[in-house]
């Protein structure tokens, strides 16, 4: 019995069959018989070569046939992704919800292939887990008539998790709370856990900012050994460092920097020189001076990667009596800094720069809407230095987008706040000529600073930290041509120069109510920039040479291009071999993707909050994205994305095309298109779901 059924379920692989359903494929009628059929099922299960899921069997390939990736869930278990390891262009393994398994989203999965499609991906199923992405949740607790479970904040992870209660920690229903200790060792029941922390009241604002920082892994908290190392570190600078340095204290320096930004890590300065040509200093603050390679502040930076700006609060990556104090270029202080001193010619053509140690007392502390108002009126303090400045970074600009550089635009929101966190307003951030003005000075630094390193220049071969941006994917290229033409606009995906197609294409939606979606959708379509010790270039910048350098304060891979061009110039030995690097720009790569999801939840949770109490009213949006089950609308006014379920759209049945980024009506052939302009209702606001449901208007 025991061959026969191995040799049925090897010849019929895709197959799950509970087990009357194989007795009656072996015609076992007997009940002793069936008895010895189970019998032998549980054998085959514990030898693994059967898997079982509920009261269903099926063939679980090993070894060879077992694949590892990364699962995705999308939605709430509905279904998901595993990304495969180690088999680039390999298409994503499409895993139904009923074979997830006990995976979570993130977990390290093994995973079979089975003998179906699902669209352009081939269908699997997940047989174990092997590595778990996390080993905290955050939700929220809740019971039920006879037990407590915490619904995850994170809707992938797509079941509850049940404690029992002599793990509650004193934590009480309707708590934020971490859940921890996590063992899910059957899909038929849900996961078990232990409460860790209680973080606060759900929805409170020192509670949601918590649980973003846990449900992202980012530490919000400095351990007592860091602080303790950090108010050692005095601010007072002896002289023999300042004789070591370019002393730069007289010069008329100042920084720009948004209203309610808390620490200020670069400073400009500009003056005339006799040959008429001038000296633009872009003075970073020197923090490598402060943290020692391997210490408690230089490992806890690292660990971070960076600062993350939440909405009204930022979690930072040095501890504030570095970041705000020290380190920090206030007005009216000496501050020890890096700079790159750069002569230009009237034309902004760089003739020389050289790279120093330097130390600066910043005259003036200026917003982005003083300067603003500068440029505009041609007075005001330093007015002549910041006109002379604008001037120059203009035709920085210009010439930059000459050769090939992509002026992508993403809009942001700018929330006023009550006293109790609560949004008050949003409005869209305004990009202008002062936020430009300071922008070209730190590419042009970062340029030269990697520009500095490059073997074909120096004999010096040295790893090194750049920031790369790769080509773009030529497939997603095409489906973008064809986007933004079903829009009205052109785009020739064949052109030599794809990053002047680029620019005519954002120039050209300038200002429109599509300009968002298009951008957006460039920017998809785009490889993600990321640091490597491979220097490739930047092709979105069109740069050949490029790093971080100006915001040692807040990144950490700018940190190390700091000790790093310090002994290149000084001709001193790396303290990193390239696996060393190498590791570094790995992680800083993951932790900005991670702060960037969790300053993007930040941004969509404050925008619920402030439309909760709003259902019913009318706004007018773009349609930002179209999927298999709805239609996400972006308002206009405030950019907070809804869903319009395909179940509320009554006029007709919609037939959904991917690759068109449509919909159209089987009955009245009506189309729906990425970049439409809607009106839509809000109906309905989930703030635990951090969902936003709207209906179309006609």
């Amino acid at each position: 019995m025991k061959k026969e059924i191995k040799a049925y379920f090897k010849n019929h692989p895709s197959l799950k069959l509970k087990s009357r359903e194989i007795a009656k494929h072996f015609s076992i009628t007997e009940e002793y018989a069936y008895a010895e059929l189970k019998s032998v099922l549980y054998k085959l299960t514990e030898e693994n070569y059967l898997h079982k899921q509920g009261k269903r069997y099926s063939l679980n390939n090993t070894g060879a046939d077992r694949l590892i990736g990364q699962l995705q869930v999308i939605s709430e278990g509905d279904y998901g992704f595993v990304v495969l390891k180690g088999l680039a262009g390999k298409t994503d393994v499409f895993i139904p919800g009923k074979n997830l398994g006990t995976a979570l989203d993130g977990d390290i999965v093994h995973v079979i292939l089975l003998a179906k499609k699902h669209g352009k991906n081939i269908e699997g199923r997940i047989v174990d887990v092997v590595e778990r992405s996390r080993i905290e949740i955050v939700g929220r607790l809740e019971k039920s008539k006879s037990f407590y479970f915490v619904v995850p904040d994170n809707k992938k992870i797509h079941r509850d998790i049940y404690v029992a209660d002599n793990f509650l920690n004193n934590a009480k229903p309707g708590d934020k709370v971490v859940v921890g200790s996590i063992e899910w060792n059957s899909p038929d029941v849900n996961p078990e856990g232990k409460i860790l922390e209680v973080l606060g009241k759900s929805g409170s604002y020192d509670a949601e900012i918590a649980s973003i920082g846990r449900e992202f892994g980012i530490s919000y908290k400095f351990s007592d050994k860091v602080l303790k190392q950090a108010e050692a570190i005095s601010e007072n600078i002896p002289d023999t460092e300042i004789k070591k340095r370019l002393d730069l204290r007289n010069s008329y320096t100042f920084t720009i920097d948004p209203e309610d930004a808390k620490d200020f890590d670069d400073a400009v300065s500009v003056e005339r020189l006799p040959n008429g040509n001038f000296s633009v200093g872009i003075h970073i603050a020197d923090v490598s001076h402060f943290i020692r390679d391997n210490s408690p502040i230089y490992k806890e930076a690292f660990n971070r990667g960076t600062s993350v700006y939440l909405v009204g609060k930022v979690i930072p990556m040095l501890p504030e009596k570095i970041s705000n104090v020290i380190c920090s270029l206030v007005p009216n202080k000496d501050r020890l800094t890096y700079s790159v001193i750069v002569e230009m010619t009237p034309a902004s053509k760089v003739v020389s720069y050289e790279i120093k140690k330097s130390i600066i007392n910043s005259k003036k502390r200026f917003t982005y809407e003083e300067v603003q108002k500068i440029i505009e009126e041609g007075k005001g303090d330093f007015s002549k230095e910041i006109l002379l400045l604008n001037n120059l970074a203009q035709k920085l600009r210009s010439k930059r987008m000459k050769k090939g550089s992509i002026n992508f635009f993403s809009p942001e929101v700018v929330f006023k706040l009550d006293k109790n966190g609560i949004p008050v307003e949003i409005n869209i951030k305004e990009v202008r000529e002062s936020n430009n003005l300071i922008e070209e000075f730190m590419l042009l630094a970062n340029q030269i600073i990697a520009s500095h390193v490059n073997p074909k220049k120096n004999k010096m071969n040295r790893p090194f930290v750049y920031r790369i941006h790769d080509l773009p994917d030529r497939e997603k290229i095409l489906e973008f041509s064809g986007f933004v033409k079903s829009l009205g606009y052109s785009f020739d995906p064949n052109s030599a120069n794809k990053s002047k197609q680029f620019q005519q294409l954002l120039q050209s939606c300038e200002g429109t109510e599509e300009e968002a979606v298009i951008n957006e959708i460039a920017i998809r379509s785009m490889a993600k920039a990321i640091y490597s010790t491979n220097n490739i270039g930047h092709y979105g910048l069109g740069f050949k040479d490029y790093t971080h350098f100006t915001s040692p304060i807040r990144r950490f891979p700018d940190l190390i291009v700091h000790k790093l061009i310090f002994d290149f110039i000084n001709n001193k030995e790396n303290n990193f071999s390239v696996e060393e690097l190498e590791n570094i720009c790995n992680h800083a790569s993951e932790r900005e993707r991670n702060s960037i999801n969790a300053e993007r939840l930040s941004v969509k949770l404050k925008q619920i909050e402030y439309l909760k109490g709003k259902v019913g009213t009318e706004f007018h949006g773009v349609v930002s994205g179209i999927t298999n089950f709805g239609i996400f609308v972006e308002l206009s006014t405030n950019l907070a994305e809804g869903l319009i379920k395909y179940r509320d759209l009554e006029d007709d049945f919609y037939i959904f095309d991917e690759r068109k980024y449509s919909i159209t009506g089987k009955r009245t052939s009506r189309k729906i298109r990425l970049g439409d302009k809607v009106n839509v209702k809000l109906v309905r606001v989930d703030i635990e779901k951090r969902e936003i449901d709207f209906v179309l208007l006609d």
